[in-house]
């Protein structure tokens, strides 16, 4: 029987435990905690948008759990502008978090010409503490 991964929170949690208290000043801390490929670049606004993408853009997540084709869906957004999807086998942890509120962020972390669409723009996905 395969071991059920441990909530991302809990996780990153965890591991800054032993880092002590913050200091006072300190607004919020981020934690990388997942890189992902966009699926969906070629059929959304992310080629129409291609030249204006630049990297460390700020993206929105917007959980879709009404999503006929997969009910843990994360849309992908720039601007308001939908660039695609969270693969759908690497969107479960990121939608549990979500669904259990805690501050999620994207940025894009990569741009790339390669003519495969699944390595056009990579996601950072981070998590606020």
């Amino acid at each position: 029987m395969r071991a059920r991964p441990a909530p991302l929170l809990a996780t990153c949690t965890a591991l800054l435990g032993g880092l002590g208290p913050l200091p006072a000043d300190a607004q919020h801390i981020r934690v990388l905690v997942q890189r992902s490929p966009l699926a969906g670049f070629q059929y959304h606004g992310a080629t129409i948008h291609w030249e204006a993408l630049q990297e460390g853009d700020p993206l929105t997540l917007v959980r879709e759990p009404d999503n006929p084709h997969d009910p843990r869906a994360v849309r992908v957004e720039w601007r308001g502008v939908m660039l695609g999807y969270l693969p759908r086998a690497e969107n479960r942890e990121v939608a549990r978090e979500m669904d259990q509120g805690t501050p999620v962020s994207a940025r894009i972390g990569q741009l790339s010409e390669d003519p495969n669409p699944w390595k056009r723009l990579r996601i950072d996905v981070l998590l606020g503490l």
